[in-house]
């Protein structure tokens, strides 16, 4: 009698309650409003950044916007990081950014002008360098022309990706029309190395690449990630491969993102989020909203990217939930 008593007197003063917990407050998705694709990742000052593509008709893809976040939850937009009006070569289909950090400087890699060197009238493009002092720029034309401004291998010059292996080297990985090459940057970025061989650029093109490459180190091996498929369809896809160097061998493995026609299609061209410190992985990537028949409204999600024992990556759910908050450590 006199347990149900107090039980009862701690519920009237509020000291013990029945009520349902909270469920922890998750991202969504999409994880920002607005039409964006082709996301690249990097972790600045303990906030995740994101850099998309703003999708929409080439001669409207100007400009650069990004998204930082503490948490992967709460976002900030800092618009036009990078314009048209600060590349005097590029006019239209700014896409596909790369960032990365060195020297105290933010170096943006992007593609620009949807190059396509037998139309005579068609000004130069390919894949350019852009430079801030700051993550939210504003970032400027560092080298005044393209870095890359030409089809080598086969590989249209768009969709660059920059990766850091562990001695230190950079490498530009890239490459549209089903071709991918790889490069070594110059420690300044303002060109290339040559290879061992001699040549500066290496073709590393798996079975089923189309575009969208990016690369990471785990546990020793070297994970090479791509799309597949039509950007503006439902069949729009992820795929990867697993090898010991950057420069592989890499053989098909298989896919690992792919619509869910429940929830939305053409999932693709992503890029991947390790959290220092841990074994913690995210994937964003874009997606089309179901029901919505134009290409080029596409969204940023997220979702989180798991392995199996033997180091394989399993399929990633899509969800419209998206993830729980995930800080970063001071």
């Amino acid at each position: 009698m006199k347990a149900m008593l107090l039980a009862a007197g701690l519920l009237a003063t509020g000291l013990v309650s029945h009520a349902q917990p909270t469920k922890p407050r998750t991202s969504g998705n999409p994880i920002f409003p607005g039409w964006y694709a082709d996301p690249d990742a990097a972790i600045f000052n303990k906030q995740y950044w994101l850099y998309p593509t703003y999708s929409a008709p080439y001669e409207q893809q100007v400009f650069l916007d990004a998204f930082s976040s503490p948490d992967l939850v709460h976002w900030t937009k800092h618009p036009r990081v990078l314009d048209t009006a600060s590349v005097k070569w590029a006019h239209r289909a700014m896409w596909a950014p790369a960032i990365v950090a060195k020297g105290g400087k933010y170096y943006l890699f992007f593609g620009a002008n949807d190059y396509h060197p037998e139309k005579p009238n068609e000004p130069p493009g390919g894949i350019g360098v852009a430079v801030a002092d700051n993550p939210a720029g504003p970032f400027k034309d560092y080298l005044g022309k393209p870095l890359v401004g030409t089809i080598e291998n086969g590989a249209q010059p768009i969709d660059q990706f920059v990766f850091q292996d562990k001695d230190g080297q950079y490498y530009l990985v890239y490459g549209g029309w089903q071709h991918c090459n790889i490069a070594k940057l110059k420690p300044d970025f303002t060109g290339f190395l040559p290879m061992a061989d001699g040549k500066v650029f290496k073709e590393i093109t798996p079975k089923g690449y189309v575009e969208g490459p990016i690369m990471f180190r785990r546990n020793g091996k070297y994970y090479f990630m791509w799309s597949e498929g039509g950007w503006t369809g439902p069949d729009y896809s992820v795929a990867y491969a697993v090898g010991d160097s950057p420069f592989g061998p890499f053989e098909r493995v298989g896919k690992i993102l792919a619509q869910d026609p429940k929830v939305g299609t053409g999932a693709g061209h992503h890029a991947v989020i390790n959290v220092p410190g841990t074994d913690k992985w995210y994937i964003a990537y874009h997606r089309h909203p179901l029901g919505d028949k134009n290409g080029n409204h596409r969204v940023v999600c997220l979702e989180e990217m798991h392995f199996d024992a033997k180091g394989m990556i399993q399929p990633v759910i899509l969800t419209t939930e998206g993830v729980t908050a995930q800080p970063l450590k001071r």
